[in-house]
């Protein structure tokens, strides 16, 4: 391919904002066609979100299993490891065929939350585990609800079935353990702090940087969307790739 349509490709491979807010300047504007339906900056969006989430959420869960000091935390810290790896092998399986780029770091403000949690201890971490998760989590559910009742693509729709399932659980859990200060909790979850893109928006990863793999543990639960099931038999023409939208503008 020319240089020119490389250039196109990698701005609508990734988005110029995201993060815990939604900041694409029009989330309904297709950017490719595919065989499993139309990508809008939305559906793009909403992949790397997964995946910035669990390149944060999914080491807090390990963090957790070290630092939690009850029964609930711990459990809440496995289920944290457990979907956010499967989620994650689906995010990695469904982005090349969509020619989406993902992240190999969270954004600032994302790895922010880990740094307090690691520098937390006692019963401190225990909750400010279950608060910002708690919180995190209700802002993305949100967007997981908006995704899956639009999108007109296949493989976003299954992954954010998968998404639905695994936030609620994250939700559920993070509640059991009776820390969640909600009255405080909802708040900055419905008034996030006005931040720049820059703290909100996972560092697209330096060409020929090895992906970041999010490894199952040993007694998963969680398992991937069977993507090959839905590709299968999604029809459609083509060889599965997206193709740019002829629109000259991009990303």
């Amino acid at each position: 391919m020319g240089g020119a349509l490389s250039l196109t490709l990698a701005a609508l491979a990734y988005p110029s904002m995201l993060g815990v807010n939604t900041v694409s300047s029009s989330p309904d504007r297709v950017i490719a066609q595919t065989q499993w339906g139309p990508l809008t900056e939305g559906d793009r969006d909403f992949v790397v979100k997964v995946r910035a989430a669990g390149l944060w959420e999914y080491p807090v869960g390990q963090i957790g299993l070290q630092k939690g000091t009850t029964k609930a935390v711990l459990t809440a810290s496995q289920h944290l490891v457990d979907g956010h790896a499967a989620l994650d092998t689906t995010c990695r399986k469904i982005a090349p065929m969509l020619n989406i780029t993902l992240p190999n770091i969270a954004s600032p403000q994302q790895e922010g939350f880990v740094n307090t949690l690691k520098a937390d201890s006692g019963k401190k971490f225990d909750t400010d585990f279950a608060n910002i998760l708690r919180m995190t989590h209700g802002s993305i559910f949100n967007t997981v609800a908006k995704i899956r009742s639009t999108t007109k693509n296949t493989l976003v729709r299954a992954l954010a079935d998968q998404a639905n399932n695994t936030v609620l659980d994250h939700i559920t859990v993070m509640e059991k353990t009776g820390l969640v200060d909600f009255d405080q909790t909802l708040f900055q979850q419905t008034t996030p702090p006005k931040l720049p893109a820059s703290d909100v928006t996972p560092p697209p990863p330096p060409a020929g940087q090895p992906e970041v793999v999010l490894t199952p543990p040993p007694n998963a639960t969680s398992t991937p969307v069977d993507i090959d099931g839905i590709a299968g038999g999604s029809g459609g023409t083509g060889a599965g790739a997206a193709t740019p939208n002829p629109s000259p503008t991009a990303g």
